[in-house]
């Protein structure tokens, strides 16, 4: 059994990031320049933010963090993605989810030029991505891809099952897995909560890449001996023996599944990293690619 260590692989893309800064700045060129913008006081959310502009000091980026209070309104919150949008300086920004509940998500996420947006979420960019067109791929699956890539893990001709369907994981997933080339040419069944007979499927399945946010659900009976296992899955669970009195645990049962596993990422340090690397890599190539206009 091997582990995909995502916390070594995304210090190695933070690397290879940081060289070609390096060679930017030697050549005078203007560095990638990373905005994100958080609405409110969520404590997640304020960590995860504050994580994405450690990770662009560590690469030699610039980063601006825009904070706005839990009370904006929709329309302040569209002036200030227009103000971003409309900014030659900023390469790429996010717009840091969830949101409160005066203001459309949709509409927000529909603001944001579809050049700038490193999440991957405009719909421009995921029609593209569906359509294997070059553009941002969201940074999650983008790191799963790279987490296969790195390892050689053998996707052709396998059947991947994807648990969970969301826009942000599942639905993309299901999409490049089954994609020509390499990760991809692999059979691809998505999985969801009212799929029936899920062991049935889960046992069959050569690869499963869990994001259902339900704690230690996928068990070591519902898997076949050599899968290959990516757990997306993140949820802080009350722990009184911890020092935070919580642990943070994935989707898998990952002390029998990884008895079956081929592959298997742990929780914490598996696909959370890739996933701030991966958005470093997208404003590197929205820098690369403004520059080219």
């Amino acid at each position: 059994m091997t582990i995909l260590d995502g916390k070594k692989v995304s210090n190695d893309i933070k690397d290879e990031i940081t060289e070609q800064v390096t060679k930017m700045k030697a050549r005078g060129e203007r560095v990638p320049h990373l905005a994100a913008i958080i609405v409110g006081n969520d404590g997640a959310s304020l960590t995860y933010v504050g994580s994405k502009v450690r990770a662009c000091e560590r690469v030699g980026f610039e980063s601006t963090l825009v904070k706005m209070s839990s009370t904006t309104s929709e329309v302040e919150l569209l002036d200030k993605i227009k103000e971003l949008n409309n900014n030659s300086q900023i390469d790429g920004y996010i717009v840091q989810l969830p949101l409160p509940d005066q203001i459309d998500t949709q509409k927000v996420l529909l603001a944001v030029n579809p050049d700038k947006d490193v999440d991957g979420f405009h719909p421009t960019n995921f029609g593209k991505m569906a359509l294997d067109m070059t553009t941002f791929i969201p940074a999650t699956p983008f790191g799963i891809l790279e987490l296969l890539d790195r390892y050689g893990v053998e996707t052709s001709g396998k059947h991947t099952v994807v648990i969970g369907r969301s826009h942000i994981v599942g639905r993309p997933m299901s999409i490049l897995m089954g994609r020509k080339g390499f990760p991809g040419n692999s059979t691809v069944t998505l999985t969801h909560s009212h799929t029936k007979n899920i062991t049935q499927i889960t046992s069959q399945a050569d690869i499963i890449i869990s994001a259902l946010g339900v704690p230690n659900f996928l068990k070591a009976e519902m898997v076949k001996d050599d899968v290959v296992i990516i757990d997306v899955g993140i949820t802080r669970v009350a722990d009184d023996t911890k020092e935070k009195g919580y642990r943070i645990t994935g989707d898998v049962d990952f002390v029998n599944v990884s008895k079956k596993a081929s592959y298997i990422t742990p929780v914490p340090g598996g696909v959370g990293p890739m996933t701030i690397a991966m958005l470093l890599k997208n404003t590197l190539l929205a820098c690369e690619r403004h520059r080219k206009k």
